[in-house]
């Protein structure tokens, strides 16, 4: 365990190291931060000083190395140049609310792909089955912003059941660090219809995935062997086969994850929530390049961090897996 962790810190280094050089190299295909940060009447003269002060004509990886001290030694991501606040710190504001809609509709996409996938894996040839393969079909093709204006337009516009904006009411916690719209009633109302919209990225995807792996795992010889022996059908299906069943679907689902926080960045437009992917959206609008690197830099370290808790909980799901690499004995 120790050394898969370490060997997984040095690859964190790495690939956070790479993200953020990519990140800080396409600064200068976004803008010029001086021509953001002055106004109109600013002289030629001024934009020069402003520039040489930033560092902004020395060398590129003088400008690198600068940018990972100030990271490494005081977790300094830069300004932001229109709302001039630490970047990290507008960051971590905005992340409770991505999470929280992130979380919702991963218990959406949970909680109806696994009975849905096991059902139509077991009676593979029932009406019911090819209903909720022809919609999986069909939401696989469907974008989610569309997905999200429709529901906009039935359940907040048409039926007037659901607000159609904003995060609602929320519980502040840690002197306003954190804070969850969950546990009111009008931030939960809120949260329905966006939680909803985004879960029907991964809900085909699961929903399919489940049913291939269990129907493979209804294949194995084990199963026949267990079929043979009497075992009772519910036994099989949801001790045996679904237990293998589950170790490729939190693979990918663990990956899938850091996309569908990616995914929040359309949905949180439509539907106006205050999460990191709103907040992306406006600072490339107002072309704030030291935001929009924090951002990138910030979602390729959840990515790693993802996969990396992914493979941890390999081993708890199947002790045939060793953490670190190979069969287990």
């Amino acid at each position: 365990m120790l050394t898969f962790l370490l060997k997984r810190l040095a690859q964190l280094l790495i690939v956070m190291l790479a993200i953020s050089f990519i990140a800080f190299a396409i600064q200068s295909k976004l803008g010029d931060p001086v021509a953001q940060m002055s106004g109109m009447m600013t002289s030629n003269a001024e934009k020069e000083l402003l520039r040489e002060r930033m560092g902004l004509n020395d060398p590129f990886l003088s400008q690198y190395g600068r940018y990972l001290s100030n990271i490494v030694t005081a977790g300094d991501f830069g300004d932001s140049y229109f709302l001039k606040r630490p970047t990290l710190e507008l960051i971590l504001q905005a992340l409770p609310a991505t999470l929280e809609l992130v979380l919702a509709s991963s218990f959406i996409v949970i909680g109806l792909s696994i009975p849905l996938g096991i059902y139509a894996a077991i009676h593979p040839r029932n009406w019911l089955t090819k209903i909720i393969m022809g919609i999986s079909t069909v939401g696989i093709s469907i974008p989610v912003f569309l997905t999200a204006i429709l529901l906009l337009f039935v359940f907040s516009q048409w039926l007037g059941w659901l607000p159609s904006y904003g995060r609602g009411e929320t519980v502040a916690f840690f002197g306003g660090a954190l804070s969850l719209g969950i546990l009111t009633w009008d931030g939960f109302l809120h949260l329905i219809l966006p939680a909803i919209a985004l879960s029907t990225i991964m809900l085909p995807l699961f929903i399919r995935l489940v049913r291939s792996e269990m129907m493979e795992s209804l294949g194995q010889e084990y199963i026949r062997f267990a079929r043979a022996k009497g075992l009772p059908k519910r036994k099989i299906y949801y001790r045996h086969a679904l237990k293998n069943t589950m170790l490729p679907v939190i693979t990918v689902g663990g990956v899938q994850l850091g996309t569908m926080i990616a995914y929040t960045i359309l949905t949180e437009r439509v539907f106006e929530w205050p999460g990191m992917g709103n907040l992306f959206l406006e600072a490339i609008n107002r072309a704030d390049i030291p935001l929009i690197t924090t951002y990138i830099v910030f979602v390729g370290f959840i990515f790693v961090m993802t996969n990396t808790i992914v493979d941890l909980i390999y081993g708890l799901i199947d002790p045939r897996v060793s953490i670190g690499g190979g069969k287990a004995k």
